[in-house]
């Protein structure tokens, strides 16, 4: 496959709708040689002490009505994103040499998209969910080990149900921007802005 930086990205090569040109380079990175999995990305939240904190999380659905996550509503960042509703994003995809930012609102998914989205899990996955304090002190790694393997006997035989503290967030964009690596670092920088409503405008950045 021809190296993407050696093309420019130009105005005319986007389209109009943010997402669909991440749909666009989502599914450009999923086939390019080298790429393992285009999902992971930095997110990116401030916290009770003002300061901002940043962790790798998986990108588990994504539509116009924004990016979604799930995890541990007790973890560090689902209490920051309860405390101030607002996110950022950043993907950067290393064969391709591209990069996409985000930043937006965020809201809670509903229980039914929870649900129908834990019922994908694997579940040893499900059952890793009930086991963790997540970023608690683990004092005995022992002990965490053995209360996995009594909740795998418990629910032998039967469904892993949803804790009530596990769900997910939706980031909400109001701001997308595209970079892709050009030689002699005259990369190549686009951003969309929501103008209002559902509309969007596109502005040339320098690098």
């Amino acid at each position: 496959m021809e190296p993407l930086q050696d093309n420019p990205l130009r105005r005319e090569d986007l389209l109009a709708h943010p997402i669909d040109q991440f749909a666009r380079w989502f599914e450009q990175a999923k086939t390019f040689p080298g790429m393992t999995r285009p999902e992971p990305m930095c997110l990116s939240t401030v916290g009770p002490d003002g300061f901002p904190d940043s962790r790798m999380v998986l990108l588990k659905t994504f539509g116009y009505d924004g990016f979604v996550f799930y995890t541990n509503m007790h973890s560090p960042k689902a209490r920051s994103l309860v405390a101030l509703p607002r996110a950022a994003l950043c993907f950067y995809w290393e064969p391709p040499k591209r990069q996409v930012r985000i930043q937006g609102t965020v809201e809670r998914v509903s229980e039914a998209e929870a649900d129908a989205y834990w019922e994908t899990r694997p579940r040893e996955s499900q059952i890793g969910v009930w086991v963790s304090d997540q970023s608690m002190v683990v004092a005995d790694r022992g002990l965490f080990e053995r209360r996995a393997a009594e909740l795998t006997a418990a629910f032998e035989g039967r469904a892993v149900p949803r804790p009530v503290y596990w769900s997910g967030f939706r980031v909400v964009p109001r701001r997308i921007e595209f970079w892709q690596e050009r030689p002699g670092r005259l990369h190549d920088r686009f951003v969309y802005v929501r103008a209002g409503g559902e509309e969007w405008e596109i502005q040339q950045l320098y690098p």
